[in-house]
């Protein structure tokens, strides 16, 4: 499907691997410019290069200020402007209660600030198109999950920004959504899986409690739906928490036992 997307400029924070990844070739495939950043030095480069000349690879380290800004002006120096802004950049490192406030701090900093910075340095150029912001969310933020306190609150936090930058941004025609993925098999989470005694049987129960279709949300399905948000498709979305998860953050528990067994 041809989104009219063609030459609209993208840039996706922790565009290297993942959902970050699949989203940058979903707007390549769309005949964007897209420009990758993450600090990942062998991966974000080798999809840039593989990606030809509308892709390019800002090398960056999010939790600095200054890096944001940068990032953000390389962007507008190659391709003239920015038109969508996808904040990807995210990792659960899943510390709980029995962290330090000190620790918690710097965690909710290391996942939340950049987003801010990222949508602060943009706007100016996100202003002239209109163009369209994106965050990507988390079901913890919805669900909890027990063990990842400050991880909850920052992507908790970047849902609630994402309805406040809509209001604030409605008058001028910029729309601001956030993607929620719940179990997507992404490289980090197939890490995980790999700590676990039996990986393959890990990996299945979680699928099995996916109630459509049993199985994992993969990336591509993430980044197809950040696409069609960013694209005039969806002209008149914005300020939702659009969840692709399967039925996973909503639907009954019920959904996913066999009942036959009761």
């Amino acid at each position: 499907m041809d989104l009219g997307l063609r030459d609209k400029i993208v840039l996706v924070t922790g565009g290297a691997k993942g959902i970050g990844a699949a989203t940058v070739k979903a707007f390549l495939a769309e005949d964007c410019k897209v420009v990758i950043v993450d600090r990942d030095t062998e991966a974000g480069p080798v999809l840039a290069k593989s990606s030809g000349s509308k892709a390019s690879f800002v090398e960056a380290d999010l939790t600095n200020l200054k890096s944001c800004k940068q990032a953000v002006e390389q962007t507008v120096s190659w391709f003239g402007g920015l038109d969508v802004l996808v904040n990807n950049a995210g990792f659960n490192d899943g510390l709980g209660l029995e962290t330090s406030p000190e620790d918690f701090m710097t965690s909710v900093k290391n996942n939340l600030l950049h987003v801010y910075a990222m949508t602060h340095y943009a706007l100016p150029q996100i202003r002239k198109g209109p163009g369209c912001i994106l965050n990507l969310g988390s079901k913890v933020s919805v669900t909890g999950q027990g063990k990842t306190s400050a991880y909850a609150a920052a992507k908790g936090a970047i849902s609630a920004l994402t309805r406040e930058w809509a209001v604030a941004l409605a008058p001028e025609k910029v729309r601001v959504n956030c993607v929620i993925p719940a179990e997507c098999i992404t490289d980090q989470y197939e890490q995980f899986f790999q700590t676990q005694t039996n990986p393959e049987a890990a990996k299945k129960a979680i699928a099995d409690i996916v109630p459509f279709e049993q199985r994992l949300t993969t990336p591509e399905e993430i980044a197809q739906t950040i696409v069609f948000l960013a694209s005039d498709r969806s002209s008149h979305t914005t300020g939702q928490l659009i969840f692709v998860d399967g039925g996973y953050t909503h639907f009954d528990r019920a959904v996913g036992h066999d009942h036959n067994k009761w």
